[in-house]
């Protein structure tokens, strides 16, 4: 399953630079431009960490469902927020960037001890 989370979690991160490059270049500032580039990086980032963990669970039995969990939340709240915050006037959504910050975070930290270890 995880496998195919990070799958399409890449590729819509994908999709999101190739939108902000060529479909949002002309139309938002360079500071909101830039918040969506750094929503993508983030975003893509942890897809293929997201990708690693599900192979490394896959050859290894291990259980990854916390740091992914974590990370596939802490992306959607980081990188969504985000979107949403340059595409939309709903700036309610602001303090669910650092929620997804603190939950990317805390998906690096449970990687210290993976169950099993």
């Amino acid at each position: 399953m995880w496998i195919m989370v990070a799958a399409i979690s890449g590729a819509l991160a994908v999709i999101a630079g190739a939108f902000g490059a060529h479909g949002l270049k002309d139309r938002l500032e360079p500071a909101q431009l830039e918040s969506w580039t750094t929503a993508t990086q983030y975003h893509l980032l942890h897809s293929v960490v997201l990708l690693a963990l599900a192979l490394f669970a896959a050859y290894s039995g291990r259980s990854i469902r916390l740091p992914a969990g974590l990370f596939t939340a802490g992306m959607l709240f980081f990188s969504g927020s985000i979107y949403i915050l340059v595409l939309t006037k709903l700036r309610w959504f602001g303090p669910v960037t650092p929620i997804g910050g603190l939950l990317l975070i805390l998906g690096w930290l449970s990687l210290v001890r993976l169950p099993g270890d």
